[in-house]
């Protein structure tokens, strides 16, 4: 009688501690890839393959997902240091805060648009932006929001207002039209000065583009910190409005005489949660990294400037130790260092922990990577929360660590063969060592890479080797599936 021929993978990613991404225990298992995808999950030693990498003792893992990324233009600059891939990141989530490349073409984008580089607005249509990821060699795979403060600034005549209806009606038929180009969602950021006059109602406006859509509502609140109660009804009322599912965006408090109010604003989260679909991502620091604001500043016991478009010499130093050289106050001196961007330690870490720890969260880095001298979480979020949290402070099992970075977005965000290590999904995976795994990015070294991360294959092909990167270009630009 004939025997069945053997079937033969490509890979075999053998001798592995399994974490798969769905915050089961772990096990020892193999891992089979082909084609760019997982072709197997299977007992040690077995299933035969043509290349065999051997991690004996490492765990093996989905590749993670950066739900909170402004790196809409890094991903189309082919070259660029690779502070995603180095600490396990194969997916990040664009377009957050408000924030997008498109639709809009301009020389002289407002603050914040210009923490994305002055020269990086191209794009009249959503869909051109998209046609640009699809050319492009991406670093890692991209799934694209388009940001409300885009919109206001391509649509909105006089941003000290509220929409008119016809601009509000303008704004959400580019929302439509993006949705049904491939976007995942509306992100919003009505914190910050081009979207401030923006009222609830323009919001819902708006929003409704995605009515239907199975879409995700990105929400930098209007207020994190004396008022952040009115500012969460407010981003929950339009979430629900719209029928998307809310994603509170770096979800903290910020303030001295806000500190542990975290218990409120989390016990809201989930009483909202159980009548819509709500969740947040956090990212694991104590202080925060924007544009520079003067009045923000002079009450923010300590920042450090991480870029001055009039004064780049001064990146990287305490805005109060530059004051005390000028001879003026702290507000003076932010003023004649805009444009800018800045780091504000304004956070408690007892709530970073509570947000961290809480089941709704996901990691983002918020990272800024075209800062002359980044806060570190660009370049350690992942490994921060491995290492630091999960090992050595025990916040969380190993295994709810990497759930928050894989099979949690990856359900909440649409990306339906992402985020499980399980046959059939893409061959986006990460080996790295439990016990030494850890962040090396400093506020004083800020780009140091993640250690630790040993491999890592994007859509199957290496991306990360021995713990060097390599110039694999492999990434896509993903697909929603409501």
């Amino acid at each position: 009688m004939t025997q069945p021929l053997q079937t033969w993978h490509d890979l075999a990613v053998r001798g592995g501690v399994l974490v798969d991404g769905s915050g089961a225990a772990r096990r020892l298992a193999d891992v089979l890839v082909t084609g760019g995808r997982i072709s197997g999950v299977v007992p040690p030693g077995e299933g035969q393959a043509r290349d065999t990498l051997e991690v004996r003792g490492k765990v093996v893992c989905p590749g993670f997902i950066d739900t909170h990324s402004h790196d809409d233009q890094w991903v189309l600059q082919a070259g660029q240091s690779q502070p995603k891939l180095s600490q396990g990141v194969c997916t990040v989530v664009t377009g957050n805060c408000g924030i997008s490349l498109a639709p809009l073409v301009s020389d002289a984008p407002p603050a914040p648009l210009d923490l994305m580089g002055t020269q990086a607005f191209r794009y009249p249509r959503f869909t051109d932006y998209l046609a640009a990821l699809d050319a492009a060699p991406l670093p890692t795979n991209v799934a694209p929001l388009i940001g409300h403060i885009t919109l206001r600034v391509h649509h909105v005549r006089d941003l000290q207002r509220s929409a008119t209806p016809s601009e509000t009606q303008a704004m959400q038929a580019d929302v439509r039209d993006a949705m049904a180009a491939g976007a995942f969602g509306l992100s919003t950021g009505v914190y910050y000065p081009p979207a401030r006059a923006a009222t609830t109602e323009e919001l819902m406006g708006v929003a409704e583009g995605l009515r239907g859509r199975g879409a995700v509502l990105a929400c930098h609140l209007r207020d994190e910190g004396d008022h952040i109660d009115a500012a969460l009804r407010e981003a929950f009322a339009v979430a629900r409005h719209s029928g998307a599912t809310l994603v509170l965006s770096h979800h903290k408090v910020v303030g001295a005489q806000n500190h542990g109010r975290t218990r409120e604003t989390l016990r809201a989260v989930d009483e909202a949660a159980q009548q819509q679909p709500v969740c947040l991502d956090c990212y694991p620091y104590d202080a925060s990294s924007t544009m520079l604001d003067p009045d923000k500043a002079a009450r923010t016991p300590e920042v450090l400037l991480t870029w001055s478009r009039p004064h780049p010499e001064h990146s990287g130093r305490p805005l109060r130790t530059i004051a005390r050289e000028w001879g003026v106050d702290v507000a003076q001196a932010a003023r004649r260092l805009m444009p800018g961007g800045a780091i504000y330690f304004s956070m408690a870490e007892e709530d970073v922990q509570r947000v961290l720890s809480h089941p709704l969260c996901m990691i983002g880095s918020d990272g800024l990577p075209h800062d002359s001298q980044p806060h570190p979480r660009l370049w350690g979020s992942f490994a921060r929360v491995l290492g630091h949290y999960s090992r050595d402070l025990g916040l969380m099992p190993l295994e709810l660590a990497v759930h928050k970075m894989t099979g949690l977005p990856a359900s909440r965000f649409g990306l339906a063969d992402r985020g499980l290590v399980r046959e059939g999904m893409a061959a986006d995976l990460v080996v790295f060592d439990a016990g030494t795994v850890r962040d090396a990015a400093t506020y004083a070294d800020p780009t140091a890479p993640a250690r630790g991360i040993d491999t890592v294959l994007l859509n199957g092909e290496l991306a990360v080797s021995h713990g060097v990167t390599r110039p694999a270009r492999s990434g896509q630009r993903l697909t929603r599936v409501a």
